[in-house]
């Protein structure tokens, strides 16, 4: 059974990344909006926001890298429901195909294509100018995160993918996940809002992601936020793959 359903993926996968490939303006489209954010803040913002010894560009990137993800699952949750309206998942349960094969290809599609456009932004931020002096394993813990942050908003995007009763009522639910990094240390200190604000900032999961994320890319020490960073996104993660797949079963099943 496992290896039928391994096996499903894969070819699903295959189908999935076939599409991709065929319009790489996707990749592109959900990368120029992180990339113009990022060389609009640097060069025009960056020089009125006191961020200590930290170049503005390194202290950004860690919040640019997060935006990236919430822009690139609103095409997942597109994809999936194209999908949906074309009556692909029916067709597929008249055939010998594991049931969960063709969701389980549209999240790790969302996923390589993620990850392809956060390598861009890495590479843009470097030609500005970012430096980090982390070894291998603090890079490597680095996408460790953002590959378990990408994976827990993924399974969040299946849901309005699976629901939505139109294209833009699928992609529309990332527009508060874009947001919610202006409400956290991703653009300026938590130590300049005011109260209220500031108390929200600095207890909501992007704070601690992108604190974690700035920890390590500085070399620094930051054992505490880094598992207080793994803790949000794992349970995110669970919350919403439970909520995904009960979703699926209704809908498809």
């Amino acid at each position: 059974m496992t290896r039928h359903f391994l096996s499903d993926t894969t070819v699903m996968l295959g189908r999935s990344l076939r599409h991709i490939s065929r319009s790489p303006d996707t990749v592109i489209t959900t990368t120029i909006m992180p990339i113009a954010m990022m060389l609009l803040f640097v060069y025009v913002f960056g020089g009125a926001i006191d961020t200590g010894q930290v170049a503005y560009v390194d202290y950004l990137l860690p919040g640019i890298l997060l935006i990236t993800v919430a822009s690139g699952i609103a095409y997942t949750a597109f994809r999936l429901f194209l999908d949906m309206q074309s009556g692909i998942f029916e067709r597929f349960q008249s055939m010998p195909v594991a049931r969960s094969s063709v969701l389980w290809a549209h999240v790790l599609t969302s996923l390589v294509a993620n990850l392809i456009s956060l390598a861009l932004v890495v590479v843009v931020a470097l030609l500005m100018g970012f430096r980090s002096p982390a070894g291998v394993l603090a890079w490597l813990a680095v996408a460790g995160l953002l590959v378990l942050f990408t994976l827990a908003l993924t399974w969040l995007a299946v849901i309005p993918g699976l629901t939505a009763k139109s294209a833009d009522g699928a992609s529309a639910f990332s527009y508060p996940l874009l947001f919610l990094p202006f409400v956290s240390s991703a653009f300026v200190p938590t130590a300049t809002m005011p109260g209220p604000l500031r108390a929200f900032a600095e207890h909501q999961p992007v704070t601690a992601i992108v604190n974690a994320i700035r920890g390590l890319f500085a070399g620094h020490p930051a054992a505490a936020d880094v598992w207080t960073a793994v803790a949000w996104c794992a349970g995110l993660l669970v919350v919403v793959y439970v909520l995904a797949m009960a979703t699926y079963r209704r809908k498809v099943t």
